[in-house]
């Protein structure tokens, strides 16, 4: 077993020139790190503040990581890891966790597959078992490919089909990407999911659902050096791979000159979208360009909402993302344009708060608002052994770099106007930029119908 301590750099050097934070620091997280033989990386934190413990497996591979037209497979399996293994049935997994007075779930990311439970202290065993059964033993058959395709299906019409702007996300990455696989939404098509073939899933499988593409988290009531021994008595005896875990990632080119791109969805309003690329989760501008997004489109106060929404009546609704993961992505602002609006008009309204934030500083008073609402998000954040594993756990996966879960909070409370206005004026550029103009389907495309 290897213990490792990890640096990072980009971390020291901005913390280094900044200047005192706007808010009380939270304290450190308390913590040990190590990997096992097999590959599989281990966190442990202790809180014995209440006789529970909360367990993270997180296997580092999402939609970013499936091939064209074999779409859908991390989020299908999210749900084929309830179906059944060697030694546990299709959903005792869940049933045997509530039984007990605890709770689990899972869910799935352009980068991350998570599971996860909360559990009285005393059945941190039982869970430790049930995760190295699945990891070790999943059960993938026609049966259950069949059912959970269905499943997931069903969940697709749900969330995104059948709701009157649910492919508008898929349509944003869809236009914006050319090669990179956030290009395929995380929940993958009907297309893919109907071709999938038992053999394909089980090579998906295969490849990313090992040891050394893991990270497990434990937070809660136990001795560290017992939790060690029961995470290798249990996982530790999954067997490692020796083939690296494959990251041959397309990476997007970059964009050369402003394009437009019209066209036209089934859906009651027209949409206006205005993209730009942004660089990946832990890049030293990723930060301010968190701040950025908070201002610009962080709920009714925000300033693409007041002025779109409230003071200029040109949209119904008015929202944007900074959507920082862990390859470069994309900070979008979109307006859902009033009836009888023009739909040019918000384009332009949302192009002038872009500029606007290269043009002039962020005051004083606005830069610490967003400040002192990182700070309560972030303190607040780390209030259940939850959230604390989530922390160290992207830190660990994402950042390659567990010091990051303490280290970027300094990193946002140093972040100056000058910070916000230089990332602006580095991204949200005419070159850097996309622009969207959706209408519904047999509307002119002038104006609103």
């Amino acid at each position: 077993m290897r213990r490792r301590l990890c640096t990072c750099v980009a971390i020291a050097a901005i913390v280094g020139a900044g200047v005192s934070t706007a808010a009380t620091r939270p304290p450190k997280l308390q913590y040990e790190i190590a990997t096992l033989p097999n590959g599989l990386t281990v966190v442990l934190s202790e809180d014995h503040s209440t006789p529970i413990v909360h367990v993270e497996l997180w296997y580092h591979v999402g939609s970013k990581n499936e091939r064209p037209g074999l779409t859908g497979f991390a989020h299908l399996f999210e749900h084929l890891m309830f179906n059944g293994s060697k030694n546990v049935r299709s959903d005792e997994h869940t049933s045997m966790i509530a039984s007990n007075g605890g709770q689990s779930n899972a869910y799935t990311t352009e980068d991350t597959t998570v599971f996860w439970e909360t559990v009285p202290a005393h059945y941190l065993p039982v869970v430790l078992w049930m995760e190295a059964d699945r990891m070790a033993s999943l059960q993938i058959d026609e049966k259950a490919l069949a059912s959970e395709r269905e499943v997931v299906k069903e969940e697709r019409r749900m969330r995104v089909d059948n709701q009157p702007f649910g492919r508008l996300s898929e349509i944003i990455y869809d236009q914006a990407y050319s090669v990179h696989p956030y290009k395929h939404p995380t929940i993958g098509s009907m297309a893919d999911l109907e071709a999938a073939s038992v053999e394909d899933v089980r090579s998906f499988y295969e490849t990313y659902y090992v040891p050394s593409n893991a990270t497990i988290v434990l937070v809660g009531d136990f001795e560290s050096g017992a939790a060690m021994d029961l995470v290798t008595q249990y996982l530790g005896r999954v067997p490692g791979v020796e083939r690296p875990v494959p990251r041959d990632i397309p990476q997007e080119p970059p964009w050369e000159r402003e394009r437009r791109v019209a066209l036209e969805e089934s859906w009651p309003l027209p949409a206006v979208v205005v993209v730009h690329k942004i660089p990946f989760d832990g890049h030293p501008d990723s930060y301010p360009l968190h701040f950025a997004s908070k201002i610009l489109s962080d709920g009714q106060s925000s300033r693409i909402y007041r002025r779109l929404v409230y003071e200029e009546q040109l949209a119904l609704a008015a929202f944007g993302q900074g959507a920082i993961v862990e390859d470069p992505s994309l900070f979008f602002a979109v307006a859902l344009v009033q009836p009888g609006r023009m739909p040019a008009n918000a384009e332009r309204a949302l192009r002038d708060e872009l500029e606007r934030l290269k043009t002039e500083l962020v005051s004083p008073r606005e830069l610490e608002r967003v400040k002192n609402q990182f700070a309560r998000d972030y303190i607040l954040g780390r209030t259940s052994n939850q959230q604390k594993a989530m922390h160290l756990a992207h830190a660990a996966v994402i950042h390659d770099d567990i010091t990051t879960a303490d280290g970027e909070f300094d990193i946002f409370m140093n972040i100056t106007a000058e910070d916000v206005q230089r990332v602006a004026q580095t991204y949200f550029t005419n070159d850097n930029r996309l622009i969207l103009t959706i209408m519904p389907r047999n509307a002119t495309s002038g104006g609103a119908p």
